[in-house]
């Protein structure tokens, strides 16, 4: 089990992993070993997220959600599999953590009679200063 919240946990067998080859600079051994992983997590079908944390979570991932509601994440910035599928599995945790915080509701608020009324004065100002820009016409 990963721990995501004290309340909120995942099974681990719900990440699904796969090794591919780092891209950009390193070599040889760029060439020759599969460093970075690559992780796949179901949100839509996971038994372990309710069903709101779900949904926030899926709009959280934004690009990197695929039509199936899957989640992947790479990982390939360091040079050993269990470091980058330790950051891989660190950066899902991170963003599990954040849609499990239940967005606060906005309350809908009034302005205070004293900055209508400053508003509304300073609006005339503004309308008078403007009238007076017009052309100046003379008797012709």
């Amino acid at each position: 089990m990963i721990e995501i919240t004290p309340t909120l946990a995942i099974h681990e067998d719900e990440i699904e992993e796969s090794f591919v080859r780092a891209s950009g600079p390193g070599g040889q051994h760029v060439n020759k070993t599969s460093s970075a992983v690559q992780i796949r997590f179901d949100a839509r079908r996971s038994r372990s997220l309710p069903n709101d944390v779900a949904i926030r979570l899926m709009k959280l991932a934004g690009a990197r959600l695929t039509l199936d509601g899957v989640i992947v994440l790479t990982a390939q910035s360091h040079r050993s599999q269990a470091r980058n599928r330790e950051e891989a599995v660190a950066r899902l945790v991170e963003m599990i953590r954040e849609a499990s915080v239940r967005p606060e509701r906005r309350r809908a608020t009034r302005p205070t009679r004293a900055s209508v009324e400053r508003r509304l004065t300073s609006k005339g100002k503004q309308s008078t200063a403007k009238s007076l820009r017009g052309r100046v016409r003379g008797d012709d």
